[in-house]
């Protein structure tokens, strides 16, 4: 029993890369575990059970394939580029915020290993490729590693501490910040494999300092990015508030004119009434309606109701627009646009086109209106935008509208609907429904729950 046991304590304690690379393999488990509970929980990436599962068991298959069948350099870099990709797919994140949930995990480890490497070094003399290949040193380096990158993700909970990642910014910032990441883990991985092989000859606080200022130059970059895009957003909401105070201003004065008619709109209604003429009534009801409408479409363009800055800017935009060129719009809205299944850029994109398509139409028709129901249908599992307007060209064709290049205006370029389509190619869960009858031409967005 003794020599058994001095003969495993032995082939633990002597070089064999190959019975360390068997050893380690339940250790993928681990990290990959470690690593999913810290980028969720920092980054709030919502998830289930069900899905954690998958991301762990897929995920560390593939980590234990690859590391077997390919080349350790290669291998690095296959599943650098296989673990965003993955936490797209199960977890339903953007790439940005996949590529920020792969780099945060791996700058801490790279930061915890170079220390120990170091100490181990230090203390027991031994190089890195050494430590590579000795199963004790290497089961005994990573589990501490595991337990450290543990006790930090029990730090974030308990502190409660989140990054939050916009998903709304525009695609130039969005893919600054995509690169920065990708540049990120590109010079912190390169850093870690130069410390590692000049270990011999670096002093430990040389190692930690040299990982830790590429670190900081890092999350600097980051911040500064994050700053921009947030006056960006200030700068947004400066705007809402403009268009806002424009649209309370055009209720109030609506509100005074109505107060101020109040006691001879009564009077005319009591005259129909003493004379009986239901007819005239009805007439002069319809048409009191209209400024009624009027009053509650302003009461429907309020940033609480359309509770998303960049789609109250285009829908305010618009409206004001119409109003000036004298189309009436009718607003009928009943969704919280948080919880759109769309991303808001895309959205915006296609409401802008869409209306500047409606005032450009019903403005060349003695009736100027136009009809934007924004709707929730449970039921069928999908969000409605329906964008109805008059025009005057009923023998336009419905299909070729969509094709590039193609207009009914000599100065434009053709090219709204057709970038529309091409957002709809993009997302499986979109569907735009172009429809005419002899008063109004229509436009259903569909948007599905998936």
């Amino acid at each position: 029993m003794v020599s058994i046991l001095n003969s495993i304590l032995t082939s633990l304690m002597t070089e064999n890369e190959v019975i360390t690379n068997i050893i380690i393999v339940p250790l993928a488990f681990i990290e990959i575990f470690t690593s999913m509970l810290l980028f969720t929980q920092l980054l709030n990436i919502r998830s289930t059970n069900t899905q954690k599962l998958i991301y762990v068991i897929t995920l560390s298959t593939f980590s234990i394939f690859i590391n077997i069948f390919v080349p350790r350099h290669i291998a690095v870099f296959i599943n650098m580029l296989i673990y965003p990709l993955a936490i797209i797919i199960v977890f339903k994140t953007t790439i940005l915020k996949a590529i920020i949930a792969e780099l945060v995990p791996i700058l801490i480890i790279v930061l915890i290993e170079t220390i120990i490497v170091n100490l181990y070094y230090v203390i027991l003399n031994i190089s890195y490729n050494t430590l590579l290949t000795i199963p004790f040193f290497r089961i005994s380096s990573l589990l501490l590693i595991y337990l450290l990158l543990l006790i930090f993700y029990l730090i974030i909970k308990k502190l409660k501490l989140n990054i939050y990642i916009f998903d709304n910014y525009d695609p130039k910032n969005r893919m600054v910040l995509i690169a920065e990441a990708a540049l990120g883990i590109a010079s912190i991985g390169l850093q870690f494999y130069l410390i590692m092989f000049y270990a011999k000859n670096l002093p430990l606080l040389v190692s930690i300092f040299s990982i830790s200022t590429v670190f900081i130059y890092f999350i600097f970059n980051m911040y500064t990015l994050t700053r921009i895009t947030t006056l960006e957003i200030t700068k947004l909401n400066l705007e809402e508030s403009k268009l806002y105070n424009k649209t309370l201003q055009l209720l109030h004065d609506n509100v005074r004119a109505f107060r101020h008619d109040f006691s001879n709109i009564i009077a005319g209604i009591g005259g129909y009434v003493q004379t009986n003429d239901m007819e005239g009534l009805s007439k002069y009801y319809s048409q009191l309606l209209i400024d009624c409408q009027c009053t509650n479409n302003l009461t429907t363009l309020s940033p609480v109701l359309i509770n998303n800055p960049a789609i109250y800017n285009v829908l305010a935009n618009k409206y004001h627009r119409a109003d000036e060129k004298g189309i009436k719009i009718e607003l009928s809205i009943f969704y919280d646009f948080n919880k759109l299944n769309i991303k808001i850029y895309e959205l915006t994109r296609i409401l802008g086109i869409l209306l500047d398509n409606a005032i450009e139409a019903s403005c060349e028709c003695d009736k100027k209106f136009i009809n934007l129901i924004i709707r929730d249908e449970e039921k069928n599992k999908r969000q409605v935008v329906l964008i109805e307007n008059t025009y005057l060209d009923k023998n336009i064709n419905t299909e070729k509208i969509f094709e590039k290049g193609f207009s009914t205006k000599e100065c434009n370029t053709g090219l709204g609907l057709w970038q529309i389509r091409q957002i709809l190619k993009k997302n499986n869960n979109l569907n735009l429904y172009t429809s005419k009858n002899n008063e109004y031409f229509s436009q259903s967005l569909e948007i599905y729950n998936t």
